[in-house]
């Protein structure tokens, strides 16, 4: 969605859409669907800019980081940013940014685009590492059954070839002392 910001210096602007986002546009592996995305908000005008306050409601399916299974999550989040016009290049070279930087959202003209805000959001609401419980148990690394829905006949001592060095140096130490 396009707004035009010298019209929002006038009345303020509200919106309420709902969009499909293809899942597979967000590149994570992770995110196995995602339902239409409830987005609405309100900018208006203020003496340092322009505040944008918003709201994203949908549902999106998730792979359990462990077993691979699918996990139901709902996502209601709220979006503020104070977005300003920039009315100059920054220079070249390094910069530091503050806290509140990460509110502030800069524009080159006076279009905001919100759909680049939009999938912003979907890629934060997306946890690092999701479990479908805090104890599950995981896919078996021999014959690949999830352990959680059936136990597997695979030997559960055997040492990953990884950590084979680690395991000698382990057996020196205990030795000597």
């Amino acid at each position: 969605m396009q707004i035009q910001l010298d019209k929002v210096r006038e009345e303020p602007f509200s919106w309420d859409l709902e969009e499909s986002i293809p899942s597979a546009s967000l590149n994570r592996d992770e995110l196995l669907e995602l339902s239409p995305v409830r987005w609405s908000g309100t900018i208006r005008a203020t003496t340092e800019g322009f505040l944008l306050s918003g709201r994203l409601v949908y549902d999106q399916t998730l792979a359990c980081t462990r077993c691979l299974g699918p996990i139901e999550d709902h996502v209601d989040s709220e979006v503020h940013y104070l977005v300003k016009i920039r009315r100059a290049l920054p220079l070249a070279g390094e910069f530091q940014l503050s806290e509140e930087d990460f509110d502030n959202l800069e524009v080159e003209s006076e279009t905001l685009d919100t759909d680049q805000i939009v999938l912003d959001q979907l890629q934060l609401n997306i946890p690092m590492r999701q479990l479908c419980r805090p104890d599950c148990a995981g896919l078996c690394p021999h014959c690949g059954v999830n352990r959680n829905l059936e136990s597997c006949e695979c030997a559960q001592d055997e040492l990953d070839p990884r950590w084979q060095h680690l395991a000698e140096l382990r057996d020196q130490f205990a030795s000597r002392h």
